[in-house]
């Protein structure tokens, strides 16, 4: 089996997809010869042809508003937004007509658009490009949002996401592109959207994580394990629909829970899961859910590794958990 980074299972998805499906084409900035400024559709062009990888002008609410009429008229588009922190001119485009074609059209039409995107920080990239918007779109009807962590996860999910008929924001560590490394199948398989994976088996106290920030709170398990503590790591993968049946029974063996993200604290995903969470299995809860989380500032760029979650700051939450 092929050893792949995260940004080669990406172009492996597409690749085998646009294989499979000639509806299928990709969209955006330098993505064509170029290959994208990741490099994430390098040798598509060549093999696909101008039609099916389509270089856009720098116009983010045109690249998406031509794929949601390329989806209303039967093709399969795959735009790509360069940077997550560039998507908001498109904004009005996604939640107000891509995210509602099936609502208001009373379930006549949908709209198979997967916006694929770059997240998160830890490149030194600043204010501008290291955001990380995710609960943005998890507040939005209509939407699905996946944010893998690994190229095996990454290759099965936008598999499964280019595959079904409703919008999908695919939101792409950029941290790890090159980073993560892990054996992915040749050809074809998926990974079902909504489904979380337990990564690190244990009994104490329940970390949930995604994107960037698994490997972290895989980082905390093995220094908790160290200390003698025992950390279950879960990996969400889907925000939207996110498994909340995996976690609540996890919590529930545990009876602590952790949820570590990279975006601001006020607002993001972990207050969506500490409220899910507490609806559900409260009297399993022996201390209060705690967020290890980005600050509530601009991203920062000289002081990043202090504004990003660390193995230390997670395992200090699990700590107090467990001293409660």
């Amino acid at each position: 089996m092929p050893v792949m980074n995260l940004l080669e299972s990406v172009r492996d998805a597409l690749r085998t997809q646009m294989k499979a499906d000639p509806r299928v084409v990709v969209l955006g900035e330098d993505i064509g010869k170029f290959g994208g400024v990741f490099r994430a559709t390098s040798g598509l062009f060549d093999e696909f042809g101008a039609d099916r990888v389509i270089d856009t002008p720098l116009a983010e609410a045109g690249i998406i508003g031509t794929a949601i009429g390329m989806a209303l008229y039967g093709l399969r588009p795959v735009p790509e937004i360069q940077f997550s922190d560039f998507i908001f001119p498109a904004f009005d485009q996604i939640v107000n007509e891509l995210a509602k074609f099936r609502y208001r059209s009373g379930g006549q039409y949908s709209c198979p658009v997967v916006i694929r995107t770059p997240v998160g920080g830890g490149i030194r990239g600043g204010a501008y490009h290291s955001q990380s918007p995710e609960a943005l779109f998890c507040h939005t009807p209509g939407l699905k949002v996946v944010m893998p962590s690994n190229p095996y996860d990454t290759k099965g999910l936008l598999l499964a996401a280019m595959r079904q008929n409703d919008p999908v924001m695919f939101m792409e560590p950029k941290r790890i592109y090159r980073a993560s490394r892990g054996e992915v199948p040749e050809g074809d398989y998926t990974v079902p959207l909504g489904v979380a994976k337990v990564v690190h088996p244990g009994t104490q106290c329940t970390v949930i994580a995604w994107s960037g920030m698994v490997s972290i709170a895989e980082e905390a398990a093995k220094l908790g394990a160290e200390r003698g503590v025992s950390i279950e790591v879960i990996d969400l993968r889907t925000l939207v629909p996110f498994d909340i049946e995996t976690v609540c029974a996890s919590v529930e063996k545990t009876g602590r829970c952790v949820i570590v993200h990279e975006a601001p604290k006020t607002c993001g995903f972990g207050a969506e899961l500490v409220a899910s969470i507490q609806e559900r299995v409260l009297a399993s809860l022996e201390a209060p859910i705690l967020r290890v989380a980005g600050m509530d500032t601009p991203f920062p760029y000289t002081l990043e590794h202090e504004y990003l979650p660390n193995p230390e700051r997670v395992l200090g939450a699990v700590h107090k958990t467990l001293e409660w």
